[in-house]
């Protein structure tokens, strides 16, 4: 009854403006009327070398789902009234905000396109790039999602024409329709390599279909990327959650936030990805992490957004050249500070800038930063909530961008060689656009000349790339045999597949060997790439560390445990599987790379791989070996059912693994056959290892029997017979509840009962007739819909409103005091705490008054309510006007 009381107490602290009565504001009081619009004009912290002011409010920019800001200034955002749940078109659009005065305040606004949930953007020359969904005119149903290109070339801040599609379907209709964009494609960002890098929720997607006819499949959430045509697009890491974003850095390392498995708080986990890696969720996550790349640090309960690496010389070393990572959940900005660790990176993270459910940031060549916030928009979206902000550091000045389609050759190579990240990109993309041949001989002049830092060389290579395209071979070569640059020259010449014609393998081969970890690891993804079974000797040679080895039995694995030495063996097996080097495994089982061989082999679902391996166990007196052989078998008994879309894992899938939907395949009888045969001639002891097998790779193979239960992979739902089942709000996801109280019709009577019954009178007045005690709710309905509301109490952090904060009050005795401020006078505080206690506080006693950025209420004090109860209380409330 006490989480109850507490719940409703202290979830509207988080109430976006409501009225109190006209006669609590007599003489010597300062309590003020608040309205509906955006109370919270700015963030709410950040460091003293920075500064943030408001840019644009809701009027310009509600429900900014994400944003991007041109090299000169104009932020372009993604206007999303649909929101995550939501499913009715209509309501989306880009809009470009104009600061032409440059004082930190929007000066104009404009509609540049209509699109649904638009989830990214980038801003490049005379182009703006959009991923979005698609809708039926017919229908109103989403068909998808699609990455396209609109055109400004006449400069009057809206779209030329409509949009010209780079990637079609590339999220699940299905699911678009059942749930919105909620786990759907999200972020797009272009490397200096050239590559726009999306990524892609766990809906994944089927036939995805880019602008040369390419189509891809992918299962489960990682990223893809395409040229910025709209050709060779291709799957660059797998195995991800429902990540928003991905920030880049000038040496195209790659970092990312994701949740971690489901049910357990859905923790972010923060990562390097890694061209190639299997990240693992949610089929290798839990017990079979020996065989993915694991994330760098758990970093507790969150929901990441945007991200940005921060690479301009306007600002702070302290805050210069680091992944920024936003967290809806936590309404917070962090840092990550970054250091080598072998082929990957080690990590500390940092709170940066606090900001109402922030949701994007992105950098302009002025060096001015941009946040976009949510501010409880909601679910669905709202018309009349989120915000723009700016942060600069202190001291900036701003400095025009140039306007590069007026620079020359000469002058787009000396921006290229920038100190900032924006500069370079945009100044390469524009040579790009001149002639190749002046371009390339241009950018080789940069990526050629040893006397300039490494971030801008790393800039010439790529860009010489790019230009020069399959000519670019010989110098690109001779540039591996330098080391600052080695790792980036062998990059760009396994970088894009059509160019591998005249690439020799060699470079790559003499770099698997190298001293530097980071240069052996993209010559392993390289020779995958090329395709050249001549690399498959160097790669089964690639050594397998110690710590391969799987989880204890029915413990989860260390998904989020920095694992450096595991990455090359990784990528080995990752590029051995590319070059289908099946013989090749199959001969190692028994050598000295019997374990990478069999790794290989257990994605290899092919009948001469099983033929094989039950060669080998015949053949082999080893037992350990043996064991290791007929763990593969097991591993392969069973496949991944061919996707089509027709299924999503939802938000709490069965993690067991190592598939999902699972389907038998033409070797699973040879398979069987072996499998029961050796566990018939096996003693009573050794029975169990087949028991264990069966258990692990879900087998169901009767005769081995089990010693688990295996949760249902099932994800439909009965709405009807679980709505009053005790406990399901805390045994569900916030998403999932929205769902389904929008589906489970409350009943106000009953909500008005729960709301009588667990005490919450002692604290909130209905009537204005009686005094007022901590927030009013009798007019809650008309400033809050439902959806605000049960977000208020599922998430009361979420977007705490200026005058309705938790308020920390240390006395001049050493005292300290936590509650909700009912009253204020010149002379006296009146603060109600969280038991509902009333406290008058002398101002002359107090030493300090500090607002509070959390609020008192703990998630998580609905849990034990049922759907049904949880809708009634809702409706209940919602009909207070």
């Amino acid at each position: 009854m006490l989480k109850i009381i507490l719940s409703l107490y202290l979830s509207f602290f988080l109430l976006m403006g409501y009225q109190v009565d006209d006669k609590l504001n007599g003489p010597g009081t300062n309590i003020q009327k608040h309205t509906t619009v955006d109370s919270l004009r700015n963030a709410s912290s950040w460091p003293s070398e920075i500064n943030v002011s408001h840019f644009a409010g809701s009027e310009q920019t509600p429900s900014p789902a994400c944003l991007a800001v041109h090299a000169d200034g104009a932020v372009f955002v993604g206007v999303d009234k649909i929101g995550s749940l939501g499913k009715t078109p209509g309501k989306g659009s880009i809009v470009k905000l104009i600061d032409s005065n440059n004082d930190g305040k929007v000066d104009s606004h404009i509609q540049f396109a209509a699109v649904d949930n638009p989830r990214g953007i980038i801003a490049l020359g005379d182009q703006v790039f959009v991923l979005y969904t698609t809708f039926s005119e017919e229908t109103k149903l989403a068909t998808g999602m699609d990455l396209a290109v609109f055109d400004d070339t006449d400069r009057n801040g809206i779209a030329d024409g409509p949009a010209k599609p780079l990637i079609q379907n590339i999220s699940s209709p299905k699911f678009l329709q059942s749930r919105g964009t909620d786990h759907a494609t999200n972020g797009i960002r272009m490397g200096i390599d050239g590559w726009i890098y999306i990524a892609v929720g766990d809906f994944g997607f089927h036939n995805a279909v880019d602008r040369s006819g390419k189509k891809l499949t992918m299962l489960g959430g990682g990223i893809l990327r395409v040229r910025p045509d709209g050709t060779e697009m291709e799957v660059y890491t797998h195995g991800l959650r429902n990540i928003y974003d991905v920030a880049i850095d000038p040496y195209m390392n790659i970092f990312t936030r994701d949740n971690t498995n489901d049910g357990g708080g859905w923790n972010i986990r923060f990562s390097h990805q890694i061209q190639s890696g299997e990240y693992g969720y949610p089929l290798l996550f839990k017990h079979f992490t020996e065989e993915i790349i694991p994330a760098l640090v758990d970093l507790g309960g969150g929901s990441g957004t945007g991200s940005l690496f921060m690479d301009d010389a306007n600002w702070p070393d302290k805050y210069n050249k680091v992944p920024m990572m936003a967290d809806w959940g936590t309404s917070m900005l962090s840092i990550h500070r970054v250091t080598p660790d072998g082929a990957s990176f080690l990590q500390k993270n940092e709170n940066f800038i606090k900001l109402a459910q922030i949701t994007d940031l992105d950098v302009d060549g002025s060096g001015r930063l941009y946040l976009s916030a949510w501010d409880g928009a909601g679910y669905s979206g709202s018309p009349d909530k989120g915000f723009i902000v700016r942060a600069i550091p202190k001291g900036w000045k701003y400095k025009a961008f140039p306007d590069l389609k007026k620079t020359s050759v000469k002058g787009l190579t000396e921006l290229l060689k920038s100190p900032g990240a924006v500069t370079r990109l945009n100044a390469q993309q524009e040579l790009l656009r001149r002639p190749l041949k002046e371009a390339a001989s241009s950018a080789w002049s940069i990526a050629s000349n040893k006397n300039l830092p490494l971030d801008v060389r790393v800039a010439g290579i790529f860009t010489y790339a790019q230009a020069a395209g399959e000519s670019s071979v010989g110098n690109l070569v001779g540039l591996t045999a330098e080391e600052k640059v080695k790792e980036f020259a062998l990059r760009a010449l396994a970088d894009r597949k059509g160019n591998l014609k005249n690439v020799p393998a060699a470079p790559f081969l003499q770099a698997i060997n190298d001293k530097s970890e980071r240069v052996q690891a993209i010559a392993i993804i390289a020779l995958g790439r090329l395709g050249r079974a001549e690399a498959i000797p160097a790669l089964l040679n690639v050594t397998v560390p110690p710590t391969f080895r799987a989880p204890v039995k029915e413990l989860e694995g260390p998904h989020a445990t920095p694992n450096s030495s595991i990455i090359k063996a990784h990528l080995a097996v990752r590029s051995l599987i590319s070059l289908n080097a099946l013989d090749a495994a199959v001969k190692a089982i028994g050598s000295k790379n019997s374990t990478l061989g069999l790794w290989t082999l257990r994605y290899m679902h092919q009948p001469k791989a099983i033929e094989g391996l039950i060669a080998a166990y015949q053949k082999s007196s080893d037992r350990e070996l043996k064991k290791e052989i007929l763990n593969t078998l097991s591993r392969l008994y069973k496949k991944e059912t061919p996707y089509e879309s027709e299924y999503w894992w939802s938000t709490r899938p069965d993690g067991h693994g190592p598939y999902y939907n699972t389907i038998e395949w033409e070797s699973s009888p040879l398979i069987r056959q072996t499998l029961v045969a050796e566990w018939n001639k096996a003693s009573a002891s050794d029975k169990l290892f087949f028991t264990h097998l069966n258990d692990k790779h879900q087998m169901g193979i009767s005769e081995f029997g089990s010693q688990e239960t295996i949760a249902s992979s099932e994800d439909k739902v009965d709405l009807e017979a679980i709505k009053m089942k005790k406990g399901q709000i805390g045994n569900s996801s916030i998403e999932d509840v929205m769902l389904a109280i929008a589906q489970v019709k409350g009943n106000p009577d009953m909500g008005k009962a729960i709301f009588i019954r667990q005490g919450c009178l002692a604290c909130h007045s209905t009537s204005k007739s009686e005094p007022l005690k901590g927030p009013f709710m009798g007019q809650i309905g008309s400033i809050m819909n439902a959806e605000q509301i049960a977000e208020s109490i599922l998430k009361p952090n979420a977007s705490i409103s200026q005058g309705f904060a938790t308020v920390l009050i240390t006395t001049k005795a050493q005292k300290s005091f936590v509650g909700f401020v009912t009253a204020e006078s010149a002379e006296k505080i009146t603060l109600r705490d969280i038991g509902g206690g009333v406290r008058t506080i002398q101002t002359a006693d107090i030493a300090s008054r500090k607002e509070m950025e959390n609020s008192m209420m703990p998630e998580g004090l609905a849990n034990a309510l049922s759907f049904e109860e949880f809708a009634s209380l809702v409706t209940y409330l919602s009909q207070q006007k």
